[in-house]
């Protein structure tokens, strides 16, 4: 084992990575046809492996173990052997991803199940150390429209950027619905598209192995896995990504040729054809259309013919087109064009959807059942972060009502539990003890009250979005 190799510590190996980082993505602006040929060099650097295992160990699913039963949290003193044998191991060319391990979780507000791919710690670390350094470069080739999976951008941005276009004549919609996208991404044709940047064929091999790898499912069975990407994968995102830009590649080609300037847009209307715009998070999308219905309704070919090479197909069922006036849900917002109150005045609305509604909904309801918890105190404590984060993420809409709707729903499933759990009790001595000024509290936690969230309008920030890496407009970094 290589004992000579000096390991620096967390903050100095971030230091070196964001200048690794830097030049690989200013390199990337200034050339787009560059072709990065010595990467793999930077993916066994021990300061980017640090980072990954930082990063490996940093997130939720720490405590989860792939295939070999190692879950990441357990491994106590990384630089002394884990990390020193998973770089010799990558610079002998000896290392190997093993299957991932198949889970089925749940989606958000469905009955239905989704496939999750759980990587070993070894693998985990490498595909964090391969996405620090392929990211850099391939965001310099992603465009706008697209904000999933992608550093500082959210869905708030998505949500922003459909109600300044739907408030700007866009007001035919057709929400787009990719069937097992993660499963269904056809391998030749995203290392296509990862060789046009990259040319180590050391860390293409690498991706490869990757996609390759198989599944060990949970009956027990090994899979090849000869399409798609698993999810649950550090590097999935970023290779979903990839494969899904050939859709805002197209869209954007079409906005420059037929729609650069305000006068090309609006001679385009009077000529009796469209304006397109494209508006993606991960494998959701939505395409907004300045025109007609029966433009919209065109795009669905259209969209599955760009898909089609990637392995990709549109969901018959779930791809439609709407008005906005008819409205349409979008990661977890309801957009609508509706009258504005005391006014005759049409304005769009974003507001929480009912199934986001109904998801919080269930969620408490199963939190506040009678044996879940033992004490009001562990209930309020696991209820407040599930409230919070839910108000968070919605405060940037219309959403004042309902977050009373669901603070009077909250209140009255706690008032319930205290009852139940304490049936003996009379009610005032309930009163007292927990319930002063009405509001649940016990060990001087409190239940989180909804509707005191203040409620504001997001910041639309267009193509304003900076990424983690200063750059400048021209040269080449040294």
């Amino acid at each position: 084992m290589n004992t000579d190799v000096l390991w620096p510590d967390r903050e100095l190996a971030e230091s070196q990575v964001l200048r690794i980082q830097i030049k690989l993505h200013q390199w990337a602006i200034d050339d787009p046809d560059r072709r990065f040929d010595d990467l793999f060099n930077l993916v066994c650097d021990p300061a980017v492996l640090v980072v990954a295992w930082a990063r490996v160990r940093g997130n939720r699913g720490k405590r989860s173990a792939g295939v070999d039963g190692l879950r990441p949290q357990s491994i106590l003193s990384a630089e002394e052997e884990f990390l020193p044998q998973l770089r010799q191991d990558l610079k002998a060319r000896l290392f190997t991803p093993l299957p991932v391990r198949e889970r089925m979780i749940p989606k958000p507000g469905s009955s239905k199940l989704r496939r999750l791919g759980i990587p070993t710690a070894r693998d985990r670390t490498v595909q964090a150390a391969l996405k620090l350094v392929l990211e850099p470069i391939f965001e310099a080739d992603f465009k706008p429209c697209s904000y999933g999976f992608r550093p500082r951008r959210r869905a708030h941005d998505a949500i922003a950027e459909i109600h300044q276009f739907t408030s700007r004549s866009y007001e035919w919609v057709l929400e787009g619905d990719i069937e097992a996208c993660f499963d269904m991404i056809d391998h030749p044709a995203l290392m296509e598209r990862v060789r046009s940047r990259v040319g180590d064929k050391r860390v293409l091999a690498v991706v490869k192995a990757f996609l390759h790898a198989g599944v060990l499912g949970e009956d027990g069975s090994m899979r090849d896995s000869t399409t798609g990407t698993p999810q649950g994968g550090i590097l999935s995102p970023l290779l979903a990504n990839i494969a899904l830009s050939v859709l805002d590649e197209h869209f954007a080609e079409a906005w420059r040729a037929d729609s650069g300037s305000t006068y090309q847009r609006t001679k385009r209307r009077r000529a009796g054809l469209a304006n397109y715009r494209i508006v993606r998070y991960a494998d959701d999308f939505v395409v907004l259309v300045s025109g007609t219905q029966a433009h919209a309704e065109a795009l669905r070919e259209d969209v599955a013919a760009v898909l089609a090479p990637m392995g990709l197909r549109l969901s018959e069922a779930k791809t439609k087109v709407c008005h906005i006036d008819e409205g349409f849900d979008f990661l977890g917002f309801r957009i609508q064009r509706r009258l504005k109150r005391g006014t005759t005045r049409r304005v769009i609305y974003t507001y929480p959807s009912k199934k986001a509604l109904a998801s919080i909904v269930g969620r408490v309801r199963t939190l506040t059942r009678r044996s879940s918890h033992p004490t009001l105190v562990a209930l309020l404590r696991q209820l407040n972060p599930v409230l919070r984060g839910w108000c968070t993420y919605f405060r940037h809409g219309v959403s004042k009502a309902t977050f009373g709707y669901l603070d009077q729903y909250t209140w009255h499933r706690v008032v319930r539990w205290i009852r139940k759990r304490h049936n003996r009790t009379k009610w005032d001595v309930l009163y007292r003890r927990y319930l002063p000024n009405w509001r649940p509290v016990e060990d001087g936690v409190v239940l989180f009250q909804p509707q005191t969230v203040t409620v504001s309008r997001y910041r639309y920030r267009a193509n304003n979005i900076a990424t983690p890496w200063p750059t400048r407009t021209s040269g080449a970094v040294g």
